[in-house]
C-alpha cells in the first residue's frame, strides 16, 4: 500500500472506523429493545406503475429505506409505529402499522397538482428558494446527474451538464484538475474561475469535497444571482450541498475498479518507417543504432484504478450524524504518475427548544499524494529516433548527444519525487427562531491547505543531476481562511403576498505562508531531498520564504418579493470593505434587482393549461466585482533586493545587492466590477418537458494589468492599474424531459447550449498605455521561436487571439507562402458548447449516455509546427504525414498550424443492474459497467483538440506538454444496508 496509510492518517483511519461502528451499534441498540415487525409493500403511482426512489420513513425516528426500480420495499420497524410515504410531486401519506396491519402494503400515491418547479428547493446563497419563486439565472444538478466515472477532481463532475458552464480537462494527468469557465472569463491578470460555496462557506477549494458527498449543485451565473457575494462574484457561483442531514438509517458501500489506456498517440514514423525513408532517399549520415523503439510506449502504461466509499447515516427528526471514509488511488496512463487519496467527513445536526433550534457541525478533509511528472519527456519521446534503443547491452540506459535528445525513460525514471497535500474544512453552524417567522443564522469555519513538495535528482541522473551533482528542494505552502458569517431572515405571507428578507454581516481572514530550499553537489544519494546540508553547492537565492494576510468584512441583504406566484421581485445589495486594495477604493456596493412573471398564471392562457405547465419570463441586473488572483500588498509601494543595484561591501569584502523600490504604491487600485443584465424564459410542456432560454450581456470594467509607466515620475518601471473594459455576451438553451414512459420502461433525455462572445474593449486611457496591444501566448523554447508571442491581447478582438501571418499553401518548392502582414487567426474561444445525454431504465435494468463538445475554437498545433520540419531527419523523429506534406522549408508560426479543434466527445457510458437482494437484509445493490472516453470525433491533427485554456502564457496551444487522456472501463458495486 501506498505511505499514504502511514503514521497519523493509519491512526486517524483506525480511530474513524472505530467511530462509525460504535455510532452505528449505539443506533442499532436502541432499536432493538422494542418489538419489530417486517413490513413489505409496493408503492405505485396514480396509474399503477412502480415508484422507484420513495422515501418509506418511521415517524419521529431515523429508520427508514428508499423504493427499488420495481416499487418495493422491506423495513423492520416498531410497533406500532407511524409510515410517512413521499415521493417528490406527491402527496405524503401516513400510515399506521401495528400487529394487525396486513401485508404487503399497496400503497397509490396521489398527485399534489404542484409542478416540479414548486417542489424543488435551490440553494441562492445565505438560504434557500423555491425554484418557482426564482428571478435569476441559477441552474441546479442533482447528484444523479453529475458525471460518472473515474473522477480525480471534483470540478469534473460538472463537464457538459451546465449551460454555460466550460469544464476544460486540458490533461490526462491524475494529479491535474479542469478549468471552469462560466459565461466566459472576466478578467486578463485577476483570477477567472467561479466562487465555490460549499454547505454555505464561500471560498472553498472544490477538491475539499469529494464527488460521493454531494446531494446538489446549484450554479448562479448571473450578476442579480451572484451580487449577494458581492466582490467575489464577477465569475458566478457555484453551490454545493452535501448529505449533511440525510433522513434515516444507513450503511453504505460503492466502489469500483477501472482499467485506462492512452486513448490516442501522436502518429510518427517506425523504425521500420524510418530505415526505409533513409533507403529511399540515400541518406549517407544516418545512424542506425539497431533499435525498435516506440518512444511514446515506452513511457506509457494500463493504469488500473480504484475507489472504495464507506459512509454511514443515522438521522432522525431531531438529531443524526453522517461519517463517510473514501480512498481513491488513480493510476496514470504514463508510468510513475499516479494519485492517491485518502478522504473522510462527519457531520451532525441536533434540533432541541420544539424545534426552534438547530445546531450544525462538520469536518472534511483529505489527503493527497502524488509524483509530479516532469513534461519534458514528451517532448524528447517524439524527438528522439525510433532507431535507438532505451538501454544498452549492459542495461544502462542508452544517451545519444544533441539538442533536446535526453533519454525520456531514463528522465521519468531516475528521479525521487513526493507530493503530498492536506485539506481541512470544519464549521459549526447555529439557527435559532426567535420569533415566527424570523430566523438567525450563525457560520464558524476554519480551512486549511497544505502542500509539500520533495525533489531530488541523483548525482547519476541525465538532467541537472550530473551538471549539478545532484539537486535536492523542498517547498511548503499552506493558507489558513477563518470565517464569521451571521445574517437574520424573515418570512411573512399575507394572503397572495409573501415576503422574505434577509441581512446579514461576514468576516474574511486568510493569511497564507510558505518556504522552499534548495541545494547541490552530493557527495551520496543516499539522503535524497532529507538532508538538504549535505549538499555542498549553496547559492544566494537557494533559499525563500513568503507570508501575507487579507481581510475581507462585508455587510449584505436581499429581499424577496412574490404575489400569487406570479409576479417575483427580488433585490440584493453587498457592502465589501477588503485589505488588498488602495486606500482610496477600500470599500465597494454591488446591487441587483430582478423580476419574473409567470405568464402562464395570467387569465388569457387559460387556453394553454392542457400543455403549457409553466411559462416565467425574468429580467435581472446587477454589479458584481473581482478580486481573486490578486495578491496582498499590491496597493503599497514595496522595497526589496535589487539585483542590478549592487555594491561593494569593504566590511565583508563582498559585493552585495542593493535594496530600492520594486513595486509603485497605487492607493486607486480596486476590485474589477462586472454589470450584467439577464433575460431569461423558463417552460414546462406536457408535465414532462422543462426548458430554459439565457440572453445575457455583461460589461466588465477597471480591468487589471501591469502596465509600464515612466521613471521620471515612479520609481519603478511597472503598475498595477485599473484601466481596461471587456464584454461578454451570449445565448444559452437547456432542456430536460421524459421522452417516454411506458410500463417498466422510462426513456429521459437532457441538452444544453450555450454561444459565448468575448471582446476586450479598452486597454488604455491617458495614464496608463499599452499601444493597443499586449502580446501572450509565448512560443520561447521552441526552436527557432525564442522571445515571439503567438497571440494579442487587442483592442476589439477576444482573449487568446491568434495573431500571426495568414498562410495561403505551399509554393512549387515546398515553401510556405505567408502574408508579410501579420492578422487575426481565430481565437482558442469556443462558439458553441453542448452538453447531451440520456437515462434509460428497465425494470431492475437501467443505462445512461453523456457527452459533450466543443466547436469553432481554434488551438495552435505548436507541436506539429516544430516537428514538420525537414532537417529533422534523419537525426530527429517526424509524424507520418510529414513525409507526404510537401513541406520544404524551416519551422515558421503562421494560420497554417492554427487549426479548428471543435470535437464532440462520448464522455461516458454505463449500464447497470439493480439486484433482488431485500431479502438478504439489504435495501439495494447495484452493479454497473462505465465506459469512459470512448471515442472523440474531431478534425484536429493533435492527440486531443481539449487543449488548456488557463493563463495567458499558452492558452489553447498544444506545446509538447500534453499527457494523454486516457480511455477507461470500471466495474463498480453500490450497496445499502
Amino acid at each position: 500500500m501506498n505511505k499514504i496509510y502511514k503514521n497519523k492518517a493509519q491512526f486517524l483511519l483506525k480511530v474513524f472506523c472505530l467511530m462509525v461502528v460504535g455510532l452505528y451499534l449505539l443506533a442499532h441498540e436502541g432499536m432493538a429493545q422494542q418489538s419489530t415487525i417486517s413490513v413489505s409493500g409496493i408503492i405505485n403511482d396514480e396509474t399503477g406503475q412502480p415508484l422507484p426512489g420513495a422515501t418509506v420513513l418511521v415517524e419521529g425516528s431515523a429508520i427508514g429505506t428508499t423504493t427499488g426500480m420495481d416499487g418495493t420495499f422491506i423495513l423492520d420497524v416498531p410497533s406500532p409505529a407511524t409510515l410517512i410515504v413521499s415521493f417528490i410531486s406527491y402527496k405524503s401519506q401516513n400510515i399506521l402499522i401495528n400487529e394487525s396491519t396486513p401485508l404487503p402494503l399497496t400503497i397509490q400515491m396521489v398527485s399534489d397538482m404542484v409542478s416540479l418547479d414548486e417542489a424543488v428547493v435551490v440553494a441562492v446563497g445565505y438560504g434557500t428558494m423555491r425554484k418557482s419563486d426564482l428571478t435569476g439565472a441559477i441552474s441546479s444538478v442533482a447528484s444523479d446527474d453529475l458525471r460518472q466515472g473515474v473522477i480525480a477532481s471534483t470540478e469534473q463532475v460538472l463537464q457538459g451538464k451546465v449551460a454555460g458552464l466550460a469544464v476544460v480537462q486540458g490533461s490526462g494527468d491524475p494529479a491535474s484538475g479542469a478549468v471552469m469557465r462560466l459565461r466566459g472569463g472576466t478578467s486578463i491578470a485577476a483570477g477567472n474561475n467561479p466562487l465555490v460555496v460549499v454547505d454555505g462557506i464561500p471560498g472553498v477549494d472544490i477538491n475539499t469535497i469529494q464527488p460521493s458527498e454531494i446531494e446538489s449543485i446549484d450554479v448562479l451565473k448571473d450578476a442579480s444571482s451572484a451580487a449577494i457575494y458581492g466582490s467575489r462574484g464577477a465569475n458566478g457561483v457555484i453551490i454545493i450541498t452535501t448529505n449533511r442531514e440525510n433522513k434515516g438509517k444507513s450503511i453504505e458501500y460503492s466502489g469500483y475498479v477501472a482499467m485506462s489506456q492512452v486513448a490516442r498517440h501522436l502518429d510518427l514514423l517506425s523504425a521500420n518507417q524510418w530505415r526505409q525513408y533513409v533507403r529511399d532517399n540515400n541518406v549517407t549520415n544516418a545512424i542506425d543504432y539497431g533499435g525498435n523503439t516506440d518512444w511514446q510506449e515506452e513511457l506509457e502504461q494500463t493504469g488500473i484504478s480504484q475507489s472504495h466509499t464507506i459512509s454511514f447515516n443515522n438521522g432522525g427528526k431531531d438529531s443524526g450524524v453522517r461519517a463517510s471514509l473514501t480512498y481513491f488511488e488513480n493510476e496514470g496512463v504514463v508510468k510513475t504518475t499516479r494519485l492517491d487519496r485518502l478522504s473522510s467527513s462527519i457531520s451532525a445536526y441536533q434540533y432541541g427548544l420544539d424545534g426552534k433550534l438547530k445546531l450544525e457541525l462538520g469536518l472534511n478533509a483529505n489527503q493527497d499524494e502524488w509524483k509530479p511528472l516532469d513534461y519534458r519527456i514528451f517532448e524528447r519521446s517524439y524527438n528522439l529516433s525510433p532507431v535507438i534503443p532505451v538501454t544498452d547491452e549492459n542495461g544502462n540506459y542508452t544517451s545519444v548527444g544533441g539538442n533536446i535528445y535526453e533519454n525520456p525513460v531514463e528522465i521519468m525514471n531516475n528521479r525521487s519525487v513526493r507530493n503530498v497535500r492536506n485539506r481541512l474544512l470544519s464549521y459549526f453552524k447555529v439557527e435559532l427562531e426567535l420569533l415566527p417567522g424570523l430566523k438567525s443564522s450563525t457560520n464558524l469555519s476554519y480551512e486549511f491547505n497544505s502542500t509539500k513538495g520533495n525533489t531530488y535528482k541523483p548525482t547519476y541522473a541525465v538532467m541537472e543531476g550530473q551538471t549539478e551533482n545532484g539537486y535536492a528542494q523542498k517547498t511548503l505552502g499552506e493558507y489558513v481562511n477563518k470565517q464569521l458569517e451571521t445574517y437574520l431572515t424573515y418570512d411573512k405571507s399575507i394572503e397572495n403576498h409573501r415576503f422574505n428578507a434577509m441581512a446579514g454581516y461576514s468576516y474574511l481572514n486568510n493569511v497564507y505562508e510558505g518556504f522552499g530550499a534548495q541545494r547541490r553537489g552530493f557527495d551520496t544519494d543516499l539522503f535524497l531531498y532529507n538532508n538538504l546540508a549535505a549538499g555542498q553547492d549553496f547559492r544566494a537565492d537557494d533559499n525563500y520564504s513568503y507570508k501575507g494576510e487579507a481581510t475581507l468584512i462585508s455587510f449584505f441583504g436581499r429581499l424577496n418579493y412574490s404575489y400569487a406566484g406570479r409576479y417575483m421581485l427580488t433585490g440584493t445589495v453587498r457592502r465589501d470593505g477588503s485589505s488588498r486594495f488602495g486606500a482610496n477604493n477600500k470599500w465597494g456596493t454591488f446591487p441587483s434587482a430582478s423580476f419574473a412573471w409567470r405568464i402562464s398564471e395570467e387569465s388569457f392562457m387559460d387556453g394553454t393549461r392542457g400543455w403549457l405547465d409553466n411559462l416565467k419570463l425574468r429580467v435581472g441586473y446587477g454589479i458584481t466585482g473581482n478580486q481573486e488572483g490578486i495578491g496582498e500588498y499590491k496597493s503599497l509601494e514595496i522595497t526589496g533586493a535589487v539585483s542590478t543595484d549592487r555594491y561593494y561591501d569593504g566590511v565583508s569584502d563582498t559585493w552585495k545587492s542593493g535594496f530600492g523600490t520594486v513595486q509603485n504604491a497605487n492607493p486607486d487600485l480596486k476590485w474589477e466590477e462586472t454589470a450584467q443584465i439577464n433575460i431569461g424564459l423558463d417552460f414546462s410542456l406536457l408535465n414532462r418537458i422543462n426548458g430554459t432560454v439565457e440572453v445575457y450581456q455583461k460589461k466588465t470594467s477597471d480591468l487589471l494589468y501591469t502596465y509600464p509607466v515612466p521613471t521620471t515620475q515612479y520609481a519603478h518601471p511597472y503598475m498595477l492599474a485599473n484601466v481596461g473594459d471587456m464584454t461578454n455576451k451570449g445565448i444559452e438553451f437547456s432542456l430536460t424531459g421524459n421522452v417516454m414512459t411506458r410500463g417498466d420502461f422510462s426513456w429521459d433525455a437532457n441538452l444544453n447550449l450555450s454561444s459565448n462572445q468575448q471582446e476586450i474593449d479598452k486597454l488604455s486611457n491617458d495614464q496608463f498605455q499599452t499601444d493597443g496591444v499586449i502580446y501572450s501566448g509565448s512560443l520561447h523554447g521552441l526552436p527557432g521561436m525564442s522571445g515571439m508571442y503567438s497571440q494579442v491581447i487587442k483592442e476589439g478582438y477576444a482573449l487568446g487571439t491568434f495573431w500571426g501571418p495568414q498562410n495561403h499553401g505551399l509554393d512549387e518548392d515546398g515553401k510556405f507562402i505567408n502574408d508579410e502582414e501579420d492578422s487575426d487567426l481565430g481565437n482558442m474561444q469556443p462558439k458553441l458548447n453542448l452538453g447531451f445525454g440520456m437515462n434509460f431504465t428497465y425494470k431492475n435494468l437501467d443505462a445512461s449516455f453523456a457527452t459533450y463538445g466543443m466547436f469553432g475554437q481554434k488551438v495552435l498545433n505548436a507541436t506539429a509546427m516544430v516537428m514538420n520540419d525537414p532537417s529533422r531527419l534523419p537525426a530527429y523523429n517526424v509524424p507520418d504525414d510529414f513525409l507526404t506534406s510537401g513541406i520544404n522549408d524551416d519551422p515558421t508560426y503562421s494560420s497554417y498550424w492554427v487549426e479548428d479543434a471543435s470535437f464532440f466527445r462520448l464522455q461516458s457510458v454505463t449500464v447497470g443492474y439493480t439486484l433482488p437482494v431485500k431479502k438478504l437484509g439489504l435495501s439495494n445493490a447495484r452493479v454497473y459497467v462505465t465506459g469512459e472516453n470512448l471515442f472523440v470525433i474531431t478534425g484536429y491533427s493533435g492527440v486531443d483538440p481539449e487543449v488548456s485554456i488557463d493563463g495567458l502564457d499558452a492558452p489553447g496551444i498544444d506545446k509538447f506538454n500534453y499527457y494523454p487522456k486516457p480511455m477507461t472501463v470500471s466495474l463498480g458495486l453500490n450497496l445499502s444496508f
